[in-house]
């Protein structure tokens, strides 16, 4: 069947809109820590200053110090709000948001905004080639990421105080993102006959989702190590508690990992329909399978007394790590029934 030009275009305009609406939503993100982090040193200078000064001259040196990292200010108020929140306006009636809050909701609704562009993209461009578009490696890291945006907004919508990850979880998607567009984008077409089949969508949509959730799940154990093992201060100030990065790992893992089993029996599957063998370790076949042994570690360790907080968390870490490594290296670089060497 033809591929529709036309709609081949616009999904590649869809495809770089959003692109671009995701780095504007992390800058936003950056923006929100820089903030908070002002916030932060704000808070200190003012409890060294009502410590250092009688309480009836802390008005006038705790405004100064507001009006310098931005604060909005009650000539009345003579406390600043540690969290960065401004008090409220007599005014006004109501309390006003902080620009760490503005900045962390406008940064939400880019993120969302980008994801209604992303769906689009790949919706555009499965009817321009009136099939699933999952058949190269722009369109599998293109669905991957989608995922993982997707689980992301999912996440925050349960639990609204995990908006600091956000900058976190953008940035890996903006670098996929920025390769599949530019060095492994190829245009448009139909798939080698291997490919076309009812499995395509089965296996391949499977693992686009599974492996977005472990990239999102990763995240959150990577910054879990780093809030556990460092003393605070700076961009860590802003971040969810260990225990709370921790919890949501696992419960993204628990649902993910189910997904990538039924991945790896699906390709099982369509591998003897096509390949007349159910498994032949194959080097995708191979590191599959590693990587599903990585997240059964995970999770057993994660119910293991001793493990199920440190140790748990470098094994989530390790099996991100695995879970790249196949979707770059071993498509890319090695050779088997599996390789996309060549593309773009």
């Amino acid at each position: 069947m033809p591929v529709n030009e036309t709609l081949a275009t616009y999904s590649d305009y869809a495809f770089h809109s959003s692109v671009g609406i995701y780095l504007l939503a992390m800058l936003l993100h950056l923006g929100e820590y820089a903030r908070v982090r002002a916030r932060a040193v704000l808070a200190r200078e003012a409890a060294l200053a009502r410590e250092a000064v009688p309480a009836g001259a802390l008005a006038e040196p705790v405004g100064a110090l507001a009006e310098r990292a931005g604060a909005v200010v009650d000539p009345a108020a003579t406390v600043v709000d540690p969290a960065g929140t401004p008090p409220e306006l007599a005014s006004a009636g109501a309390p006003r948001r902080s620009w760490p809050e503005r900045f962390g909701r406008m940064a939400v609704a880019l993120t969302i905004l980008g994801a209604l562009m992303h769906i689009a993209s790949v919706v555009i461009r499965g009817f321009a080639v009136a099939r699933w578009p999952w058949g190269n490696m722009y369109e599998f890291i293109s669905a991957v990421c989608l995922m993982a945006v997707l689980t992301w907004l999912y996440v925050l919508r349960r639990n609204p105080g995990m908006r600091p990850l956000g900058a976190f979880v953008l940035l890996p998607v903006e670098v996929l993102l920025f390769l599949a567009g530019s060095a492994l984008y190829v245009k448009a077409a139909p798939v080698v006959p291997a490919l076309q089949s009812y499995w395509l969508t089965i296996h391949v949509t499977a693992v686009s989702l599974a492996s977005g959730l472990l990239m999102v799940a990763g995240v959150a154990s990577v910054l879990f190590l780093v809030r556990r093992h460092s003393r605070g201060g700076g961009f860590l100030d802003a971040l969810p508690a260990a225990e709370t990065l921790d919890r949501a790992a696992y419960r993204v893992t628990i649902f993910a990992f189910p997904l990538y089993t039924f991945a790896v029996i699906a390709g099982a599957i369509w591998a003897e329909a096509a390949w007349g063998r159910f498994w032949g370790w194959d080097p995708k076949e191979t590191v599959a399978f590693i990587v599903w042994v990585v997240y059964a570690c995970y999770l057993h360790a994660r119910a293991t007394a001793g493990w199920r907080t440190g140790g748990a968390a470098w094994i989530n870490v390790v099996g991100l790590i695995a879970m790249l490594f196949n979707l770059f290296f071993i498509n890319l670089v090695t050779t088997g029934l599996h390789s996309y060497a060549g593309v773009g």
